[in-house]
């Protein structure tokens, strides 16, 4: 099982004048750190608007510093929000395959649509059409990475002519594909499309256990990729601070990650926002939540032994990947390191000794499932015409 880490790089009020540039580097040397520790991925979001909450609206830009301080880890969009008014297709196969280059293939392409109404409505994106705006837009962005030339498109939300879009990425035909999940909707439509499930809500192994089995069932019985290559995996996110006193560990971990869970309600449940005004992390301090997101069965808080319990059940759930959030709130950044190295020490050991061969089985179990999936895959539509050449414009 593969071990990742996860930024929304929060920023709770106050704020002083260099409260993002220090939220910025601190986060850049966890990411240093996790890499020389032998953490696999590191997942960062695309959020707009959402103050305190994710103060990450240009991802792209912080993993393309994290691929130049780092060797291994592998670097995830968590996700691009794939709706053309937020991106337009050929924009974000550009910069993927762009931070693909410079990071040496370690990039992982994970999409998304967003829900909240401070994005769409900022950006002036129909919720309605939401759905149908990121599987066109995901379609079209991975022919564009893998098309020489792309052959253009036309649809009800994106037209383009035929280009050559440049440059390609290292990986062939394209970076893995995921796509964020919340829902068991979700998770089947990530089935049947053939990309990867990255799962944003926090659960118990025995919840996982059923999304992982709805998930593969649908892959094997269904799966008609809209990528040229598969990437059959589901990944969660859950609650994390190691310390030998379990005690410690829940009292680093606890009012950051009860705050993600409020500032998140705030956006997408129940908040009234203003702009510039609202004051998120004091409205949490007066009406804290009693939540379960750090309850030893669906978190990684706790010693190291707890931890290693914890995602010794993931992993028998059949969990290929767990996401460790613990940049959250207020959580301080000493507190975040020391967690991250302890945890390396005493408990990754176990899950990276044993992950190849389970990797090894599951590739052989899964090859002939690829196989009858890519034959089902459909032809991408394309428009009418040939090769064109386009007329040079005058020099101003």
């Amino acid at each position: 099982m593969k071990i990742g880490i996860f930024y929304e790089l929060q920023l709770p009020r106050p704020w002083s004048q260099d409260s993002e540039l220090k939220l910025f580097q601190n986060s850049l040397e966890q990411v240093e750190l996790a890499d020389r520790l032998g953490i696999d991925y590191v997942w960062t979001v695309e959020h707009h608007f959402l103050e305190e909450y994710a103060h990450s609206s240009a991802p792209e830009v912080f993993l393309a510093a994290c691929s130049q301080r780092t060797r291994n880890i592998r670097l995830g969009h968590g996700v691009v929000l794939m709706p053309p008014g937020y991106n337009h297709p050929a924009r974000v196969a550009e910069r993927i395959a762009t931070l693909d280059l410079v990071s040496n293939g370690r990039v992982e392409f994970g999409t998304g649509e967003s829900s909240s109404e401070a994005e769409l409505g900022g950006f002036g994106i129909a919720r309605g059409d939401k759905r149908a705006m990121w599987q066109e837009g995901l379609e079209v962005t991975c022919r564009m990475m893998s098309e020489e030339p792309f052959h253009g498109h036309e649809g009800p939300y994106f037209r383009m002519p035929m280009r050559n879009v440049v440059p390609k990425p290292v990986q062939k035909p394209h970076p893995p594909v995921w796509v964020a999940c919340s829902r068991r909707e979700t998770i089947n439509l990530a089935a049947s499309l053939g990309i990867g499930a990255l799962s944003f809500t926090f659960m118990s192994p025995a919840e996982a256990s059923q999304w992982v089995s709805d998930y593969y069932a649908k892959f094997e019985a269904e799966s008609q990729p809209i990528v040229a290559a598969v990437n059959p995996n589901v990944a969660i996110v859950t609650g994390f601070m190691c310390n030998r006193d379990a005690g410690q560990a829940r009292a680093a971990a606890e009012d950051g990650l009860r705050f993600f869970a409020y500032a998140l309600g705030h956006y997408y449940l129940f908040g009234r926002h203003e702009p510039a005004r609202t004051d998120i992390w004091s409205n949490y301090r007066a009406n804290p939540l009693s939540l379960p997101i750090i309850d030893g069965a669906t978190s990684c808080v706790g010693s190291p032994e707890q931890i290693r319990q914890s995602l010794r059940a993931f992993e028998s759930a059949g969990i290929d990947q767990v996401v460790l959030v613990s940049q959250a709130g207020n959580n301080r950044h000493e507190d975040i390191c020391a967690s991250l190295e302890l945890f390396a020490k005493e408990v990754l050991p176990e899950f990276k000794e044993r992950d190849p061969q389970r990797a090894k089985v599951k590739a052989e179990r899964l090859a002939p499932i690829i196989e009858r999936a890519m034959k089902r895959r459909s032809a991408p539509q394309l428009p009418p015409g040939g090769p064109i050449t386009i007329q040079a414009g005058a020099l101003l």
